[in-house]
């Protein structure tokens, strides 16, 4: 198996382990890999009245996860979310969060809540 599809295949394992410990901690996943023209978001969740952004980072340890979220990526991942919110009129009213989730192998995922507020 080559690099490019072993590191697919871990990226895509760790957005449903994420998805996972967010259901977990009582979250309810709306989408996974929401993609539009601006940008992508791996998972978007709710819980109450809040709508949660979050952003999974996999790398081999969890400080170089950590490292590679990106005030660009950041960028993006914001104009996504107002696509997203185009397209789901119903969450509009809702309080808005970007979160990341960090993961490595053989690590429970590290959630980083309010990782990031956009700036208007």
């Amino acid at each position: 198996m080559n690099k490019k599809r072993t590191a697919e295949k871990f990226g895509r394992f760790a957005e449903a382990l994420a998805a996972w410990s967010l259901r977990l901690k009582g979250y309810r996943i709306i989408a996974r890999g929401f993609r539009s023209r601006v940008g992508e978001i791996d998972i978007i969740a709710r819980r109450g009245g809040r709508l949660i952004y979050v952003e999974v980072k996999a790398r081999h340890n969890i400080a170089d996860a950590a490292e590679s979220v990106r005030p660009r990526q950041a960028a993006r991942i914001i104009r996504a979310a107002g696509a997203f919110l185009q397209t789901r009129a119903d969450l509009g009213g809702l309080d808005q969060r970007f979160d990341v989730i960090l993961v490595s192998p053989w690590r429970w995922p590290v959630h980083l809540v309010d990782a990031w507020r956009p700036e208007f």
